[in-house]
């Protein structure tokens, strides 16, 4: 089983980020003051256009108020 190329990895992370927020009924300007981030920056990420380091994917779990494993 071949993994996925890098971009399609990030863009799946972020299509099941925004699949997640939107459960939550959170709009990306809430979740980016839930975790102190400017709200474009959500953007980015769940359009899969950044590499989130492992310490962001643990602020926007907390925002989620989800586990990591939930990702």
């Amino acid at each position: 089983m071949a993994l996925p190329s890098k971009s399609e990895a990030l863009i799946s992370l972020g299509s099941r980020i925004k699949a997640i927020r939107k459960e939550k009924g959170m709009s990306q300007l809430d979740l980016a003051v839930s975790v102190n981030k400017d709200y474009q920056s959500i953007q980015r990420l769940e359009r899969g256009a950044i590499n989130p380091s492992y310490f962001y994917l643990l602020e926007i779990c907390e925002g989620l108020r989800i586990k990591l494993s939930d990702l």
